[in-house]
Formats: C-alpha cells, structure tokens, sequence
C-alpha cells in the first residue's frame, strides 16, 4: 500500500476502484469532462492545492490530456502534481471495444504500472497510514448515512465544507478526510446547529 499525502484526481469511477487497493489517499473522481462545468469541484480541487497538493492521474490520450490541462489552468495556485500512464494498445475487459484511441486508460493499467506512475510523479509519501481518517460507520452514526434524514444533514455538512451538494455518502467520506483529519470532522459536526450530530 501506498501512503500518500495528496488526494488523487481521476477521471471516473473505474479508475477509482482499480487505484483503490494500490493508495492510501483520498481518490477524487473528476466525471469526465463534467468537471469543465463543476464550479463546487474545481472550489474543492483548489482546497486540495493549497494543503497537501493533488496528483492528476488521467488516462494518456486527448480526453485526458484535456482534462489534465484544464485542472491545471483552473487551480493555478498550489501544488499540482502529475502522473502519467503509458500509451498501450489495448481494451479493458469490462467493454466491448477499445477506446476511440486503441490505448489502455487507468483502469486497465496493471497495479505495477500504475506504483511506477506515481512514484516517478515527484509525489510527497506519507510515513504510514492517515491517522485517525473518518470511517464509514462514524458517517452512519452521525446521521449521515443510512437513516431517514441522512441526505438532509450530508447536506447541511456539504454547505457548511463548501463542496458540491450531490456528494455521495462514499464520496463526502473521501472529501472529508482529505480536509481533516478525524478531530476536526467532529468538532466540526458539534458547530452545525440543528446539522449532523445534532438533536431534532
């Protein structure tokens, strides 16, 4: 596993699970070229910069050069690292053809591949494991997943962290502990007046 202190940028969810058992990072996903009109993402992207930085992995053909290029141009201030997967021919197992270019994209890059890709990016490796991250069942315990309310109050959350309003439970997690550590997420919880971890 490999512990990093920058959230990663991919493009879509396929690339999400096949990082996943690789990283010990927040992993973003971009939506493909949603991102061009995502005002709240690119608002988190910029966050993101400014701490730790973020390490853009998208797949090496147009769509994800541009893509690339226009996080880059849209979080001009803070650390943008980059990492970059080769171009090989190829078709991932799940469709029913190669992509309009032929190459593999992240999520048909083999785990070895894909360590080699971020370690040449130049990334900042974390000692161990995040401390303390956020888990699934602090979110269900906080209201915030699972129960009658829950998309109420991930909303209330959402606003008050600024960051888009149509975050998954999954993803609010990965968002969260990418801005704070678990502390800060539950001193955070007790200022949301009639908010998660609040009564009525």
């Amino acid at each position: 596993m490999i512990h990093l202190r920058q959230a990663i940028v991919v493009e879509g969810k396929y690339d999400k699970i096949r990082l996943a058992p690789l990283v010990d990072a927040p992993i973003l996903v971009t939506g493909g070229f949603r991102i061009f009109k995502d005002r709240e993402q690119l608002a988190l992207l910029r966050r993101l910069s400014r701490q730790d930085g973020i390490l853009i992995l998208t797949d090496s053909d147009t769509a994800g050069f541009r893509i690339r290029n226009y996080i880059k141009s849209a979080v001009p201030k803070g650390k943008i690292y980059h990492a970059y997967i080769p171009e090989i021919l190829g078709k991932e197992p799940r469709k029913d053809r190669p992509s309009k270019e032929g190459t593999l994209g992240v999520e048909g890059m083999s785990l070895q591949v894909l360590a080699a890709a971020l370690e040449k990016s130049g990334v900042l490796f974390a000692e161990g494991p995040r401390k303390d991250p956020v888990t699934r069942m602090d979110l269900y315990e906080a209201g915030l997943s699972g129960g009658p309310d829950s998309a109420k109050k991930r909303l209330a959350l959402l606003q008050a962290l600024k960051l888009p309003h149509y975050l998954s439970a999954t993803a609010l997690l990965e968002a969260v502990n990418a801005l704070m550590d678990r502390e800060g997420f539950f001193e955070l919880l007790k200022r949301l007046p009639g908010g998660p971890g609040q009564e009525g």
